[in-house]
């Protein structure tokens, strides 16, 4: 091999081991890359699956019960704090929501903080339909934890909720699930009021706080499904809607009770076939089925067998919207009802009575 040739070789060589550092700094420079995303996109997804934001939000709010019960039988009248429930705070004045059941029984009601404070507190109202009540304690206004609230955000199937309480009096707990059914907002009772959802609510969880993953107060816990003498464990757990709620502890705190009006009728959906016995163009309104003869309808002269079509001008598509609508009425109030008679549309003028516990 003369100069010649050893020269081009070595330059071949010499570009060779130019090309390939070059091709393995290029790959090192990706597989970093790649690397250092990742640890973002890792990083960034366990945030999004963290709640402990929406946690520190809501959950200094949210109190323990407890009652202090005197003891009847012992000479010295002895007394001892006993778990009930949660509650939430819900402004600077010191106002409590928790659910009725939780304090029904209590002889003297005692509020934990989670910072340690203790308050006696004092019964503002009550409603046993909706199974809620509002307590007040008296703190510094400027030294009140309060739960986040926007009442504009309803929930919705699906969205991911927490439930803040004081389970079997261990402690506050937060567990976590989604919310499984919604039901309607309004004054009258029954499960469709309800949210549904599969985050535990045990003994002790009652009156706590169902928040949704930005800390905001949703619903306030109630009830766990049973079946029989079964406890709950069937992932179908109970809360009350914030409207609803926030909308009762106003009445409580105004009036101490929620007046509700009353029409003095029972009604059910309209069923095709009784659409067609009483010849009737579509399957809207609510057949009334009884009549109070001492209630506003019977002065009104409704009847069994009329059709309930429109309550003040609005439509009337089920019981459960008109039976709200009737309880939200102030008693007093002069109302306007259609209905179909005999195949014939007629308006009533009613004038709405209270609503008392055997009310129906």
């Amino acid at each position: 091999m003369n100069f010649k040739d050893t020269i081009l070789y070595l330059s071949k060589a010499v570009v060779f081991g130019l090309v390939m550092a070059a091709v393995f700094l290029f790959v090192n420079s990706i597989t970093n890359n790649n690397s250092f995303n990742n640890g973002l996109t890792t990083t960034q997804h366990h945030n999004e699956l963290s709640f402990a934001s929406a946690v520190r939000r809501a959950a200094p709010a949210v109190v323990n019960i407890y009652s202090l019960s005197l003891d009847q039988n012992s000479p010295l009248n002895s007394s001892s704090l006993q778990g009930l429930g949660s509650g939430v705070i819900m402004s600077k004045e010191g106002y409590i929501l928790t659910n009725y059941h939780v304090i029904k029984k209590a002889d003297e009601i005692v509020i934990a903080l989670q910072d340690g404070r203790k308050f006696t507190s004092e019964v503002v109202g009550s409603d046993q339909i909706t199974d809620l009540a509002v307590l007040k304690i008296e703190i510094d206004g400027d030294n009140v934890p309060i739960v986040p609230i926007n009442l504009n955000n309803p929930a919705q199937v699906g969205d991911v909720v927490l439930a803040i309480g004081n389970p079997y009096n261990l402690g506050q707990t937060i567990t976590q699930g989604i919310i499984s059914a919604t039901g309607r907002n309004g004054l009258s009772s029954g499960y469709l009021d309800f949210l549904q959802t599969d985050a535990a609510i045990n003994a002790g969880n009652s009156g706590g706080a169902l928040i949704d993953t930005g800390g905001e107060l949703i619903g306030i816990n109630t009830a766990a499904f049973q079946i029989g003498a079964e406890g709950g464990g069937h992932g179908i757990n109970f809360a009350i809607p914030i409207k609803l709620a926030h909308s009762i502890m106003g009445k409580l705190i105004t009036n101490g009770r929620v007046i509700r009006g009353a029409l003095g009728i029972s009604g059910e959906p309209l069923s095709p076939v009784m659409a067609q016995i009483l010849n009737l163009p579509d399957l809207k309104g609510v057949l009334v089925t009884g009549v109070d003869p001492n209630g506003p309808a019977s002065k009104a002269t409704l009847r069994p067998r009329d059709v309930i079509i429109q309550y003040e001008e609005e439509s009337v598509p089920g019981v459960e919207m008109l039976m709200d609508r009737i309880a939200e009425t102030t008693p007093g109030n002069q109302v306007n009802i259609t209905i179909i008679r005999e195949g014939k549309p007629l308006e009533l003028p009613v004038v709405i009575g209270e609503k008392l516990p055997t009310d129906s």
